[in-house]
């Protein structure tokens, strides 16, 4: 029903900038919320910045004053600015969103495939 497809990964040095992008698409797509998580080998997914309709958007304490999201409503799509990269940012990021459509006017929560982001000399 809703796809989210990522862009923007790769191979980074420390202290470098990478900025991922996030499309979402559907019939009558409706998003309530797009955000992005984050998985390093061997750990969970765990939340890195979120933002929601009406509401300011909030990161995880380890990425603030370096990440910013953004989302242009018109493109129903989600940023992510990532400066001064550390090597403990390695990761596959994941878009998430929360939406609804005409087939399924209720919300559901989405993921994309991912993409891989690598902090390395």
């Amino acid at each position: 029903q809703v796809q989210l497809v990522e862009s923007g990964g790769g191979l980074v040095q420390p202290g470098g900038s990478l900025r991922l992008s996030c499309a979402a698409s559907g019939g009558g797509l409706s998003i309530y919320s797009m955000g992005w998580y984050r998985q390093a080998p061997g750990r969970q997914r765990d939340l890195v910045a979120e933002v929601t309709n009406g509401a300011r958007p909030t990161y995880t304490d380890s990425v603030k004053g370096r990440f910013t999201i953004s989302r242009d409503n018109a493109k129903n799509t989600v940023y992510l600015q990532m400066n001064s990269l550390k090597p403990e940012d390695t990761a596959v990021y994941y878009c998430n969103a929360d939406a609804q459509t005409h087939t399924r006017p209720i919300s559901m929560n989405y993921w994309g495939k991912g993409t891989l982001v690598t902090v390395s000399s």
